[in-house]
C-alpha cells in the first residue's frame, strides 16, 4: 500500500531495497482470491458467495494484512533487517507476518493466547517464528494478556518493534485498497451485503471504507461470537462482561482502536455450536474445508439471507482453512 508518510530510513539504502523486493514479490502471490457461490445450503430468496482466502499461501485472510504491515512499517522507515518484529496473534495474523518475515530476513517473535490451535502454533514455528504463549483467562491490562505481553515485550527487547495489527492503518489499508474491490468487481458492482467478523477489526473498517466510497447502498454485517463484547458495546450495551468460547480469531474482550464502529449496520450474535455446526456443513454440502471463523460467518450470513423477502447478493468470506482445527470441528463425533 502506499503510504503518503513516508520517513528517511537510517539502514543501508541497497539492503533495505532488497527487503522491499522480497516483500513484494511475496504480495503479488496474496489475494485475488476466488469468489464461490454456496449451491447446496438453504440461502433463502438469496444468493450467497464465499471469498476463498483459504487460498492465499499461508491459508488465511491475515496473509493480506501481514504484508502490508511490513511494508508500511518499511516505507516510513520505522524497521531495516536487524528490527526483531513482535506481535500479538491468535494465529493467522501471525503465519501472515511469519511468511512475510523469512522474505525479509527480519527475526519474529509472535505472543498467542493459550486456546488458539495447536496447528496453527505447528504452522508459524515451522515458518521460523518464536512463539511465547500466554493465557486466554485474562482481559485487556492484565500483564499476562496477549496484548499487554507484547507490548512489554517490545520495550524490553533491543531493537524491537511491535507491529500492532488492533491500531496498524495498513491492516485496514489492505482490506480497503486490495479486498474490497476485489469483491466489487467479482461481483460486477452488485453487492447488497457483507458479512465480517472482527478480531484487529481490520477486515471490517477496510472494506467497509471501501463500500462507502463505490457502493453506498451495501450494508456491512458483523458476525460475532456470543462471548465477546465487541457486538453487545456496538448494540450499545454498557460493560458487557466477556466470556471464553471456542472460535478462534473472532470477537474480542475490548474494542480493536482499529475498529470504525460507523461502518456496522447490523450485528449477528452467534454461539459457539452454531458456528463450528455450520462450519461442518460447509465441508459436508459445499466441499470446503473451512476455519471455526468462517464456520460463524456463514451462521450469521444465513441468517440474514433467510430473514429477507427480496432476492439480494451477500459475501462473506471463508477466512482461513479447516486444516488447523482438525480436532476441534471435525474430530467431533457425528
Amino acid at each position: 500500500m502506499l503510504d503518503a508518510h513516508r520517513q528517511e530510513s537510517n539502514s543501508d539504502n541497497s539492503s533495505d531495497t532488497q527487503v522491499r523486493s522480497n516483500c513484494s514479490e511475496l504480495f503479488r502471490f496474496v489475494g485475488n482470491t476466488d469468489l464461490f457461490e454456496v449451491n447446496n445450503i438453504d440461502t433463502g430468496l438469496c444468493r450467497l458467495f464465499l471469498k476463498l482466502e483459504n487460498r492465499n499461501p499461508g491459508g488465511s485472510i491475515k496473509d493480506r494484512i501481514g504484508v502490508s504491515m511490513i511494508q508500511r512499517a518499511e516505507r516510513m522507515g520505522l524497521i531495516n533487517q536487524n528490527t526483531h518484529l513482535i506481535e500479538a496473534t491468535s494465529g493467522n495474523t501471525g503465519i501472515g507476518l511469519a511468511l512475510a518475515a523469512i522474505r525479509s530476513g527480519y527475526k519474529l517473535t509472535l505472543v498467542i493466547p493459550d486456546r488458539v490451535s495447536a496447528n496453527k502454533i505447528a504452522h508459524a514455528k515451522a515458518l521460523g517464528a518464536e512463539i511465547v504463549i500466554t493465557r486466554s483467562d485474562v482481559q485487556r491490562g492484565h500483564p499476562e494478556h496477549f496484548q499487554d505481553y507484547a507490548e512489554r515485550l517490545a520495550r524490553e527487547l533491543p531493537e524491537a518493534f511491535h507491529l500492532d495489527q488492533f491500531r496498524n492503518p495498513g491492516n485496514a489499508e489492505a482490506h480497503e485498497f486490495g479486498t474490497g474491490p476485489e469483491i466489487f468487481r467479482q461481483m460486477e458492482g452488485s453487492v447488497d451485503a457483507i458479512v465480517c467478523g472482527v478480531g484487529s477489526g481490520g477486515t471490517i473498517t477496510g472494506v467497509g471504507h471501501c463500500m462507502k466510497k463505490i457502493s453506498p447502498h451495501t450494508e456491512m454485517l458483523l458476525a460475532d461470537p456470543i462471548g465477546s463484547i465487541v457486538g453487545p458495546t456496538i448494540l450499545g450495551e454498557k460493560n458487557p462482561e466477556y466470556q471464553r468460547y471456542m472460535i478462534e480469531g473472532i470477537g474480542s474482550d475490548f474494542i480493536p482502536p482499529l475498529l470504525d464502529r460507523e461502518v456496522i449496520n447490523q450485528v449477528y450474535q452467534i454461539l459457539d455450536q452454531d458456528g463450528l455446526l455450520a462450519c461442518r456443513d460447509l465441508m459436508r454440502f459445499e466441499g470446503i474445508h473451512a476455519g471455526t471463523s468462517s464456520g460463524l460467518l456463514l451462521a450469521a450470513a444465513l441468517k440474514y439471507c433467510r430473514a429477507q423477502r427480496v432476492p439480494k447478493r451477500v459475501v462473506t468470506f471463508v477466512c482461513d482453512t479447516g486444516d488447523k482445527y482438525f480436532l476441534k470441528v471435525y474430530g467431533v463425533a457425528n
